[in-house]
């Protein structure tokens, strides 16, 4: 008869915890710091443990979380098995999500583990990509973070000078933006605002020209990044889409992973989060809410982002739109919110198309 050592993990950034027990028997609190030390610590346990049982089979588990996948990737090199859950897959009761902590985490995903082997019962776990596609998304996130901090700044100018009463001169348009950056560095030198308020929007001012320039090396280097042999024909087939460009094309890319890891459109948007909530119990029907918002937010913002011009010049896209807006015009965000659906399983098939022919050509 096979042997288990179970063993359950909450990660946090510095301290976490692990719920170790063998077989069915009860489990033990086990404290380690997340790093090469630490971790080499719990393995050290696990193995002690696995030799005292007999050479046990050793099984862990560990919510997915921002620490990434290092845990897995160090614990498959000993030879032990370790999944990573998805978090907005393991249902939780009202108590538990008020009571939470880190020892009640780890037992929870010891027993659903224990559960798991013993039972048979059902076990979600996310899809870990590969060292190379880890890397690949380093790059594409820190693109979109960087656009998303450079429109902070640029509403935090926006705000100062309505704090202030001061408007922008009618002969400057918003096709004009070097105009209008020149204005605001006159106006930070001028006494026209306090001295505080001057320092502070010249602040801002330097933050925008500093993003600005990393956000042009940013762009140059993702595409370096797209023209390699593993990403260029299928940034080529997404960006065949209207309104998709080398930003969102590469987001997806590297977001998504592998097309073939989904098998219908329908999961791919569940997986981005655009699809809607549903209650049904009893006597309930079928109950519509709001979208999941489930997976990669910055997916979802660059989806968002490009379905604005996909609506505008893909003709199909604005008469689904409109008909959606025709029937409720109050529902503007629903409508888009569908396109977005719509757009994201449409580059799921041009990217599933493209990796076909990839693979095609290299056997």
């Amino acid at each position: 008869m096979t042997r288990y050592i179970f063993a359950g993990m909450d990660l946090g950034d510095k301290k976490s915890v692990a719920k170790i027990a063998t077989d069915k028997d009860s489990a033990e609190r086990f404290a380690f710091h997340n790093t090469k030390a630490g971790r080499a610590r719990l393995f050290a346990e696990l193995q002690r443990r696995s030799s005292a049982a007999g050479g046990a089979t050793i099984v862990m588990a560990y919510e997915a979380s921002s620490c990434g996948f290092v845990l897995q990737d160090e614990a498959r090199a000993l030879g032990l098995i370790c999944h990573v859950l998805p978090p907005t897959k393991l249902n939780k009761s009202v108590e538990q999500k008020k009571h939470k902590n880190d020892d009640r985490d780890a037992d929870d995903i010891l027993e659903r583990l224990r559960g798991h082997i013993l039972a048979g019962n059902r076990l979600p776990t996310v899809w870990v990509p590969d060292a190379e596609t880890r890397d690949d998304r380093e790059l594409a996130r820190t693109r979109v973070d960087c656009g998303e901090k450079l429109t902070r700044a640029k509403t935090q100018i926006q705000m100062l000078l309505k704090r202030h009463g001061v408007e922008k001169p009618a002969d400057i348009g918003s096709s004009r933006p070097a105009a209008h950056f020149r204005w605001l560095q006159s106006l930070s030198e001028s006494e026209f605002l306090g001295w505080s308020t001057r320092h502070s929007l010249a602040s801002l001012l330097r933050q925008v020209e500093s993003l600005e320039g990393e956000l042009a090396q940013l762009d140059a280097l993702i595409g370096q990044l797209a023209k390699q042999p593993r990403h260029q024909a299928i940034v080529e087939a997404i960006t065949k889409e209207r309104g998709v460009g080398l930003i969102t094309a590469m987001v997806y890319r590297t977001e998504i992973g592998t097309a073939r890891r989904f098998k219908r459109g329908r999961h791919v948007g569940k997986f981005i989060g655009v699809t809607p909530t549903s209650y049904e119990s009893g006597q309930q029907s079928d109950r519509k809410g709001h979208i999941s918002r489930q997976g990669p937010p910055r997916l979802r913002k660059v989806l968002c982002q490009a379905s604005w011009v996909h609506i505008r010049y893909d003709v199909d896209s604005r008469q689904f739109y409109q008909r959606l807006v025709d029937r409720n015009p109050k529902k503007k965000k629903i409508a888009l919110v569908a396109v977005m659906r719509r757009l994201g399983v449409r580059l799921w098939h041009r990217m599933l198309e493209a990796e076909l022919a990839m693979a095609a050509t290299t056997r």
